[in-house]
């Protein structure tokens, strides 16, 4: 592991890996995380991978057994689908009230995380660009006027960060990603709900189709 990002601490930049590698299949499912050799790959101390051991329970990803360890929870696809499904619906909801609702100053710190996103992409920075993608998903959500849509909404974005994070590396989809991103805001300036909505479901729905199509690659 690189250097420690300034703006993280220690345990949640390994949180962090290890939750791209259990989504990438770097683990078996019910295989157990070994925190000494952990410490070692990720040049710490153990603390911090037990820490980033509570974090991932929280998301999910991992099963921690008293007296036992850690253990890697893998979901069906099915599960990840369905989430996907979900996900396509309440960003949804969240586009079509902030397409009502959202005022000026939030749609240019949309266009601000676009123009990061699109310096990103220049660069092949796929962990930047999904960090600034995610943040412009984050302002539709808080621009809904809807805090518990809102807050709802950004726990299944964590639960999926890093499913979502992988296909952007995947055939082509940052691009993709960026061309659907540019239409969603020019839905949400138009205050067009319908158009936006249905921008944003599509997005989020072929998010799933992309990982999927990673997973039969490493396959």
């Amino acid at each position: 592991m690189s250097a420690v990002d300034e703006k993280m601490s220690t345990s949640e930049q390994v949180c962090d890996q290890l939750e791209q590698l259990i989504a990438a299949g770097g683990f078996e499912d019910g295989e157990r995380l070994d925190e000494n050799r952990l410490a070692q790959k990720f040049n710490t101390s153990r603390t911090p991978v037990r820490e980033a051991f509570r974090l991932l329970s929280a998301r999910g990803h991992v099963e921690i057994r008293r007296n036992r360890g850690a253990f890697v929870r893998l979901p069906k696809f099915s599960e990840v689908v369905e989430m996907f499904e979900v996900m396509s619906e309440m960003e949804a909801w969240c586009a079509r009230l902030a397409a009502l609702r959202a005022t000026r100053a939030q749609l240019i710190l949309m266009e601000d995380h676009l123009v990061r996103c699109e310096t990103a992409f220049r660069a092949a920075d796929v962990a930047t660009y999904y960090t600034e993608n995610a943040a412009f998903h984050a302002l539709i959500y808080e621009a809904s006027g809807n805090a518990f849509l809102a807050q709802e909404t950004r726990k299944l974005q964590e639960r999926l960060a890093s499913y979502r994070r992988i296909q952007l590396g995947h055939d082509g989809r940052m691009v993709k990603s960026m061309t659907e991103h540019r239409a969603i805001l020019d839905a949400l300036i138009d205050h067009d709900p319908d158009r936006a909505g249905k921008l944003i479901r599509r997005h989020v729905q072929v998010q799933s189709e992309f990982y999927e199509a990673f997973r039969q690659a490493r396959s």
